[in-house]
């Protein structure tokens, strides 16, 4: 195997199950609509329906060529890794192909065990998590149930999970470790996690119209709502990918990681390790401030969590932040938690293929401390070449991707 850096990495395949749409294509079409995936729905806790609003996904489609009968045996969470997995594999066209492939495996799954202790009428499945039983992690039993040939990571960075998980996943394929890296991440609305981020006050406690609720940057906001779902994606050279003949849907040009440990939930009121991130990121693709077209912001509608982003937008940004559209495409999806920098990525992709801006819904009243070029309401069509994406995880965790077109 050749360990020769070949720096140029594409997204070549993607698998999505997420509250805007099971597919790349419905998923686009609504995110630039300006549609809302947040439904009133109902949590139980101790017996009791919680009434709630959250973005939640529904049934998990069955991927071929699974039996429906022997998926349902699946605990959630596991049912959601592999439905994205194998049609990113699907979507590749290397699904007949990975038995002569070294293909890795790298997903965000955040605190997965949490899913699968609850009780499967919950989750959906029919297990009940065993310590004794069930040793695998989910990484690893999805990599089994593929029969993959190559390494099995789950990542663990809070909000930042799948984006650490695609620059991982990146860097495996520029070393030569893997042909082609499946990365990406999954997370689920549990009542134990949503109690968690509830008590936390994390959550929004606003009672009015669901889809009212999430807005990023606005004035109003006070706090995220939970979704759920999951993407992952097939990351390959892009000297592989030429001599395949496939279509990219775009480059992950860079990455840039940090981490400040400042507190366990609130962000540091120091916005310069956030801004090492996006500076990093935009050093390792070679682009300039000037040259993003737009930036996907972390942005979850938490008071302080927003407010310092846009500091650090500001700060890694500099002249330049006058122009760049910003927008938090969260208003619609929820936050995703360790699925957020994937799907997040996803909206990226949106923006390069579609040549538009997603919007930041509900921005009726732009907070003066959040001060950027706001993209409210409704999509920008702009020429977009390069594109970065922000994932700012509690406990300090930053990941910036940068995104372009495949060229």
């Amino acid at each position: 195997m050749s360990m020769s850096m070949d720096a140029h990495v594409w997204i070549t395949g993607l698998g999505a199950v997420t509250p805007l749409g099971n597919d790349s294509e419905t998923f686009t079409a609504n995110l630039l609509a300006g549609r809302s995936g947040v439904r009133a729905g109902a949590i139980s806790v101790r017996g009791e329906a919680m009434p709630v609003s959250t973005a939640s996904i529904g049934t998990i489609p069955v991927p071929s060529p699974w039996d429906a009968s022997v998926f349902s045996q699946y605990n959630r969470l596991e049912q959601l890794s592999l439905a994205c997995t194998v049609e990113a594999l699907h979507d590749a066209g290397i699904w007949d192909r990975r038995s002569a492939l070294r293909v890795g495996l790298v997903l965000g799954l955040g605190a997965e065990h949490l899913r699968v202790w609850e009780l499967d009428n919950h989750e959906g499945g029919n297990r009940i998590y065993d310590p004794s039983q069930d040793t695998q992690s989910i990484v690893h039993r999805v990599h089994d149930d593929l029969e993959l040939d190559g390494p099995a990571v789950a990542v663990a960075a809070a909000c930042a999970s799948s984006g650490i998980a695609l620059s991982l996943g990146r860097q495996w394929v520029r070393a030569g470790l893997v042909d082609v890296c499946l990365a990406g991440g999954c997370d689920l609305i549990t009542p134990m996690a949503y109690a968690g981020f509830y008590n936390l006050r994390a959550l929004s406690r606003n009672q009015g119209e669901p889809d009212k609720v999430s807005r990023p940057f606005d004035r109003d906001r006070d706090g995220f709502v939970m979704g759920e779902g999951g993407v992952v994606f097939v990351l390959e050279s892009a000297r592989r990918a030429r001599l395949r003949g496939v279509h990219a849907y775009a480059e992950l040009a860079g990455c840039g990681t940090t981490s400040d440990a400042a507190h366990i939930v609130i962000p540091s009121t120091d916005p310069g390790s956030a801004c090492r991130a996006i500076q990093l990121a935009l050093a390792d693709a070679g682009v300039d401030p000037e040259d993003v077209d737009y930036v996907n912001a972390h942005a979850a509608s938490t008071p302080v969590g927003d407010r310092a982003e846009s500091h650090a937008v500001r700060l890694a940004f500099g002249e330049a932040v006058t122009r760049v559209p910003v927008s938090s495409t969260k208003s619609m999806t929820g936050h995703l938690l360790s699925a957020a920098a994937a799907v997040e990525a996803l909206a990226c992709i949106a923006a390069l293929q579609q040549q538009a801006i997603p919007p930041t819904i509900n921005l009726d009243h732009p907070d003066a401390e959040c001060c950027l070029r706001h993209v409210p309401h409704q999509a920008e069509t702009r020429p977009v070449h390069a594109v970065v994406s922000n994932s700012f995880g509690f406990g300090g965790s930053n990941v910036c991707l940068l995104l372009q077109r495949a060229a």
